[in-house]
């Protein structure tokens, strides 16, 4: 019979990425059917409850403790993964170890030891996020805040009140920037060049900036805004702000923005912005139609067509290295990782007039009730999926029931992958992806994406030629990816028919 054991730790904090790669270590352990490592709050609690691994000790934590919850299939292995969960988070690099004993403890404490810094990087619990946000404000500095779960009415005012004192928040839910040649939080090692990107979308930034590093050009700065930025009562003021900011900078040439569709005042005004600038922009809102974009700017339906866009130049494809044989099954099912790519793949089955069904769906698409059927495609990193859980970048084992679940499901014959390398993603998910993948059924095509440059630290030709390895078919771009698979189900219709 299943256990449970709760254990708090009183005053104790650890950053959010760094709770999330311990609880993947922990859920791992022998004997662990679920864990969690997660900061007190009444939401953390709420997702524990209904995770079903919160017990009495947990419900006494207060918003600053940190909360070790956990459910074994028995007493004996719950006892043993709690007791290595301990010696997990006695580990050095974790707060209070050697590694951390003199690290700062506060931002001020920090810009003290780095006085020239001009930007701190947030990553608390969201409870807590807009007050270190304020204190960085208050000492002149701008916030890139990667927490996520703030009130929207208090990112609307922390937006205001930095806009006031010529400061940007990006953010809150910003995962993933890139400043002056630095990639912060989930972003890819990229070169410098004349191309500025401003994006509400993580993934959406690292697809473009990659696309763009493998062409051969570069990145000045890609600006996140956090993913509300865009909706009504945030008004774009970050994006504005953005916008700003690279039409001052001599070193941006072309401005590229990629976000899911905004308010429509709100594009009005981006729009309206974008066509004072004197510089030519890109403008990708996926899933938007009919753009009333300015002269100076172009509309690019995928992320690949904006990398084209702000390149001037069609990108180079390169063939599959293995053909599409016959498929079991008439459909496609998606497993994505990246949100925004999940609503790429959509447009381009969009486009080509296939019906198509999502739990994040863009204009156009079915919203998927129950259980997939016909072609679905899946952002596993929607909140349904992560709650009180890793991220899939961080942990792609999160991917592994529902890909079983779709390699046992007779009606698919073509299943749709990304990886998304780079710094704060998992260290090998296509070593990951091929063991998972062995033993798979015959007659299902397995068709993937790389989001990534050879310099991150997951170099993309070697984690595509375990891909390859493994019979996954490695197309050059999620797009791509996207419109071979529906052409391989395509391709096997018109041959049954023909049979």
């Amino acid at each position: 019979m299943s256990v449970i054991r709760n254990e708090v730790r009183r005053a104790t904090y650890l950053d959010s990425i760094v709770l999330m790669r311990m609880s993947r270590e922990i859920a791992a352990l022998p004997g662990v059917e679920e864990a969690g490592l997660i900061t007190g709050t009444a939401a953390n609690k709420e997702i524990l409850r209904e995770a079903g691994i919160l017990g009495p000790e947990g419900e006494s934590a207060q918003a600053g403790d940190l909360i070790l919850a956990l459910r074994a299939r028995d007493a004996a292995a719950a006892d043993a993964a709690l007791d290595a969960a301990r010696r997990l988070l006695e580990r050095p690099g974790t707060p209070g170890g050697p590694a951390a004993a003199d690290a700062p403890r506060t931002i001020r404490a920090a810009l003290r030891e780095l006085p020239e810094a001009n930007l701190a990087l947030i990553s608390v619990p969201g409870d807590f996020a807009v007050a270190e946000a304020r204190k960085a404000l208050d000492l002149g500095l701008n916030a890139m805040i990667f927490s996520d779960n703030v009130p929207l009415a208090d990112e609307a005012a922390l937006k205001r009140e930095a806009r006031e004192r010529g400061l940007m928040v990006m953010g809150p839910d910003c995962g993933t920037a890139i400043i002056a040649g630095v990639p912060l939080a989930f972003a890819n090692v990229v070169p410098r060049g004349d191309i500025g990107i401003v994006g509400a979308s993580g993934t959406g930034i690292q697809e473009i900036s990659c696309l763009i590093a493998r062409a051969g050009r570069g990145v000045s700065h890609a600006i996140g805004t956090g993913g509300r930025d865009l909706k009504s009562e945030v008004g774009a003021i970050t994006t504005l702000m953005a916008i700003d900011a690279l039409e001052a900078d001599a070193g941006t040439k072309h401005i590229v923005l990629v976000s899911k569709p905004p308010a429509a005042e709100v594009a009005r005004a981006v729009l309206d912005r974008i066509g004072r600038s004197t510089k030519p922009c890109t403008v990708c809102f996926i899933g938007a139609s009919d753009l009333p974009v300015p002269r100076n700017a172009r509309a690019a339906a995928t992320l690949k067509a904006a990398a084209e866009l702000a390149l001037g130049r069609p990108l180079a494809s390169r063939p599959p290295h293995r053909a599409v044989r016959s498929l079991r099954g008439p459909y496609v099912r998606g497993l994505f990782a990246g949100g925004t790519l999940c609503s790429e793949a959509q447009i381009v089955f969009a486009a080509a007039g296939v019906p198509v069904s999502s739990n994040v769906p863009v204009p156009g698409a079915r919203a998927l009730a129950g259980a997939p059927t016909g072609h679905a495609l899946i952002d596993l990193g929607d909140d349904q999926f992560t709650r009180g859980r890793p991220h899939p970048m961080i942990e792609p084992a999160v991917r592994d029931a529902p890909l079983a679940a779709a390699l046992a499901d007779a009606t698919v014959g073509v299943v749709l992958l990304d990886v998304v390398l780079g710094y704060g993603g998992h260290h090998d998910p296509a070593g990951h992806l091929a063991q998972t993948l062995s033993g798979r059924p015959d007659g299902i095509a397995i068709v993937a994406s790389v989001t990534g440059t050879d310099a991150d630290p997951q170099p993309r030709t070697a984690q595509a030629r375990k891909l390859e390895s493994a019979g996954v078919i490695v197309a050059d771009c999620n797009a791509d990816a996207a419109a071979l698979a529906l052409g391989a189900v395509a391709r096997s219709d018109r041959g049954a028919a023909a049979q």
